[in-house]
């Protein structure tokens, strides 16, 4: 009787570490994404398996956020920390040692390609400590904006995952590689709306310049009177300089972004006498009411509203 007692207790213990070694197993991926279109990537990829906190929320601006105590808890409990890199989130140091957090601090423009920032505002940026060059070029940060480029962060994300938990690497590469099948025709759309527009009006004005890879990358012309970061204001030579610049280069539409105020977009459209078009995402995805609340529908805001404007469409 004793021993099938013991045989019993032995079975039920056996049984119950191998249940919560499962359940351990199973518990999902604790990630922390800097901004929300992060977040959006990590989802795709993640998908059940990671329970994502996001540090910088919709239609927040990185360049000037202030980190909270609750994001430093968050941080210290992450297995995965996934950032932008090239000096967009301005707090990120300062909350990484204030959380003396173990996770992995996972770069996502690992293998892009940087672009320097346009030269004309480049002495405002070096203050903040962006790659000056010796203080002849500023790193964009705003790689994101390339879809090209949001597929290496979705890929880097993936291998991040992969590292993190092993038995869900498989689930993360068909996410990821589903996701990204989105992304090209995504690509494929934004080009051709793109081409649509005849090539002496595809000059637009924003408030800062988060736009320069999608210069790049789909042959628009962004200007924008406060430069890389929203953390300083353009002076009122600048805004005059772009005014004059404005009407020199025939520009035909005039945009709010969602991150910052609209008053100085409204005086250059006032003092221009272009009118403004509409509001464009950024630096970060409006709420899951709004009409860019994941990346895709942030690039088809983006492109549909361009198009609009320009087109008067």
């Amino acid at each position: 009787m004793l021993k099938s007692f013991r045989a019993a207790l032995a079975l039920s213990v056996i049984t119950l570490s191998a249940f919560a070694t499962s359940t351990a197993f199973a518990a999902p991926l604790k990630v922390v994404a800097s901004f929300t279109v992060i977040a959006d990537f990590a989802k795709n990829v993640g998908g059940d398996r990671v329970n994502i906190t996001t540090i910088v929320g919709p239609d927040g601006d990185a360049h000037v956020y202030e980190p909270s105590p609750a994001d430093a808890v968050a941080m210290a409990k992450a297995d995965v920390v996934l950032v932008n890199g090239l000096h967009f989130e301005g707090f990120l140091q300062r909350l990484v040692d204030a959380s003396a957090t173990k996770a992995s601090i996972v770069t996502l423009t690992k293998g892009v390609t940087p672009i320097d920032f346009k030269p004309e505002f480049a002495d405002a940026d070096a203050a903040e400590g962006a790659d000056t060059g010796g203080g002849k070029t500023v790193t964009d940060p705003h790689a994101f904006q390339s879809i090209a480029n949001a597929k290496i962060y979705v890929k880097n994300i993936a291998e991040a995952f992969c590292t993190a938990d092993g038995e869900g690497c498989d689930s993360y590469k068909a996410n990821a590689a589903a996701y990204t099948t989105k992304l090209d025709a995504l690509e494929t759309e934004v080009k051709a709306a793109i081409q649509s527009i005849p090539e002496a009006k595809r000059v637009v004005i924003t408030s800062h310049d988060a736009f320069g890879y999608f210069e790049h990358e789909y042959g628009l012309t962004f200007l924008a009177p406060q430069g890389i970061s929203t953390d300083s204001e353009p002076s009122a030579a600048d805004v005059a300089k772009l005014v004059k610049q404005v009407r020199q280069d025939k520009a035909t539409a005039i945009f709010i972004e969602n991150i910052t105020n609209p008053r100085l977009i409204e005086q250059i459209s006032s003092e221009s006498g272009i009118k403004v078009g509409g509001t464009l995402y950024s630096d970060a995805l409006s709420s899951s009411d709004g009409p860019a609340s994941t990346y895709i529908d942030m690039m088809h805001n983006n492109i549909t509203q361009i198009k609009g404007a320009i087109l008067g469409s």
